[in-house]
């Protein structure tokens, strides 16, 4: 018997916006002369983001919700404003990915585990999923908040756990993050990186011990910091929705960080097996830092950069869109059992690894 990921869905909100067209945005709401504009349309081609989603019609979809209906999007809302939004928008995005989960998966759930970074409150989602779902009010609920683009792997650390310490526990897991929520109008340019990455996306998955079945095995978890680089990637709430750090040495730093820890993993693989890859897409930049040292191809990493192309850097449910690419891959293909290896990193700076095996 081992913990299994039995079923994994996601999901988008009802806006999806061109990259090409938020450019165009942040450049007259900015008022960005002739070179300022140039810079920032170079920022948003080399992201490798062609589309994102929101939560939002704000940014030129329709009547807004949040800011205000001016010209200027002016004045832009503060955290609590924005903070309220979350607290329904971001329920309706969990529902939506769980509920697309098979019906058989959402039976019996004996305990939830909720991640999200970009709001937070008390009741918080995890109830609000308990009545949606109609799951059984003694459900133990555990919320992983506030830890960035790693936690969807730490959720899956402590679901693995808690199907160690009992062989009959049944958990959903669910990631919801509203990135655009926090927008911020300003020519910062931590502001104008995250502008340029990030959107909203949902996961839903169930684990639970299994013996032969079809799924995703959680075989194994690693994790370390890279402490000079705690400052380079932070996010902080601020007076007009939360700021967001992110400096152009993270994919440096992380390259030493990851050396690390894969030599510390190195015992787990078999020598010359080459596992399958399902790394978080954090940028474009970092994908290729980890091509040149895992010296892999780029087509290990095609199932991040599609990700990364169709929806931006979602914050924690990212890592689990590129899971569930890779699973209905591996299972139209008919692929041999093998093993998964992924990555996901976040503040702190943290790097957070799974080893998952495929069962066939």
């Amino acid at each position: 018997m081992s913990a299994t990921i039995i079923a994994l869905r996601t999901a988008t909100p009802a806006y999806r916006y061109e990259q090409a067209a938020l450019a165009q945005m942040m450049n007259r709401l900015l008022g960005f002369d002739a070179d300022e504009a140039q810079r920032l349309h170079a920022l948003y081609r080399a992201s490798g983001i062609q589309t994102r989603y929101s939560v939002l019609p704000d940014y030129g979809q329709g009547e807004p919700l949040l800011f205000p209906k001016t010209e200027d999007m002016e004045p832009v809302p503060d955290t609590v404003d924005r903070n309220r939004f979350y607290q329904h928008a971001a329920v309706e995005l969990a529902l939506k990915a769980a509920k697309a989960l098979p019906d058989p998966a959402l039976k019996c759930i004996s305990h939830l585990i909720t991640v999200s970074c970009t709001g937070l409150s008390a009741p918080g989602p995890d109830i609000a999923l308990i009545h949606g779902l109609n799951l059984d009010s003694g459900v133990h609920r555990l919320a992983i908040n506030f830890m960035g683009c790693y936690a969807a792997l730490t959720a899956l650390k402590q679901a693995a756990a808690i199907c160690r310490a009992d062989p009959k526990a049944k958990i959903l897991v669910v990631a919801v993050e509203l990135c655009s929520l926090h927008f911020q109008k300003n020519k910062d340019e931590d502001a104008l990186m995250a502008n340029a990455l990030f959107g909203d996306g949902a996961a839903a998955l169930v684990v639970e011990n299994q013996e032969d079945s079809q799924g995703l095995e959680l075989h194994d978890f690693f994790c370390d910091l890279v402490p000079e680089g705690a400052s380079d990637m932070t996010w902080m709430p601020g007076r007009q929705g939360f700021d967001m750090r992110l400096s152009a040495y993270v994919p440096e730093l992380l390259e030493g960080g990851m050396a690390t820890l894969l030599k510390r993993m190195e015992q787990h693989f078999p020598v010359g097996e080459k596992p399958y890859l399902a790394i978080h897409p954090g940028g474009k930049r970092i994908l290729q830092v980890l091509e040149q040292l895992m010296c892999r191809d780029r087509d290990d990493f095609s199932l991040s950069y599609e990700v990364l192309k169709e929806y931006g850097n979602m914050s924690s449910p990212t890592v689990l869109f590129v899971l569930e690419r890779l699973w209905k891959k591996l299972k139209a293909e008919q692929a041999a059992p093998g093993q998964i290896l992924s990555f996901a990193f976040g503040p702190g700076l943290t790097i957070e690894a799974a080893l998952l095996r495929w069962k066939g």
